[in-house]
């Protein structure tokens, strides 16, 4: 459990008790931002993906990953960016305690989804949890919805409400194949039938996200992803 900081809205004033939430590191412990109960949150008035994603060492086994930065909405409209206190290079050496690499997967333990934002992290979170390491944000923007990659993979998700279509599919083929990379697809309202049968013949895993940030296999590909993880 994490522990609670006072966060002073700077448009109106107001004081609000955030607990940053926690995430599942692929050991299995929960990893938590380290809040800075001494700084000053500020507006988020544009979106940027540096300024929206934090490194942060897992206590347990070490490793180092890429978690969203904690946000905070107020009831006057604003949304805030909690800060986030600054760990030295020596604390997290004391800090973290590594441990041997587990032999198998946890459960996976998703991420409830609530706005195109929850959707990339818990996309993110999955294809962690499968093996895939230094996980961001890929460097062709999709035909639609938003690109993140890893070593050797291309993934797009789609928070939209239409299914995504043979286009959406054969692009991201497309540009994975220029990146000589695999590449694979999350949606929130599935695939149209051509885009389906397009993926199997191309080699795409498709993954349906449910509103609990579950991935949901939609074809063979996809379940042997799902079963073997990276390779």
């Amino acid at each position: 459990m994490s522990e609670s900081v006072s966060v002073r809205c700077p448009a109106c004033r107001r004081e609000h008790l955030y607990a940053a939430p926690a995430y599942p590191c692929a050991c299995g412990a929960p990893v938590v931002p380290p809040l800075d109960p001494a700084g000053t949150a500020t507006a988020v008035t544009h979106r940027a993906w540096d300024d929206e994603w934090i490194s942060v060492r897992c206590a347990v086994c070490g490793r180092e990953g890429e978690w969203p930065r904690p946000e905070l909405g107020c009831s006057c409209g604003t949304l805030l960016r909690v800060p986030v206190a600054r760990v030295s290079a020596q604390e997290e050496e004391e800090g973290a305690e590594p441990q041997a690499e587990p032999t198998a997967r946890r459960a996976f333990q998703p991420i409830t989804i609530r706005t195109a934002r929850d959707a990339v992290t818990a996309a993110a979170v999955y294809l962690r949890w499968l093996g895939y390491r230094d996980i961001r944000r890929a460097d062709q923007r999709p035909t639609s919805g938003i690109g993140i990659a890893a070593h050797g993979l291309l993934a797009q998700v789609d928070p939209t409400v239409r299914p995504a279509s043979l286009r959406d599919v054969e692009c991201l083929w497309l540009t994975a194949m220029t990146e000589s990379a695999a590449c694979v697809y999350f949606s929130l309202s599935g695939y149209a039938p051509d885009a389906r049968a397009r993926a199997d013949t191309l080699g795409v895993p498709l993954f349906v996200l449910d509103l609990t940030g579950t991935p949901q296999p939609v074809n063979t590909l996809a379940d042997e992803l799902d079963s073997t993880g990276a390779r």
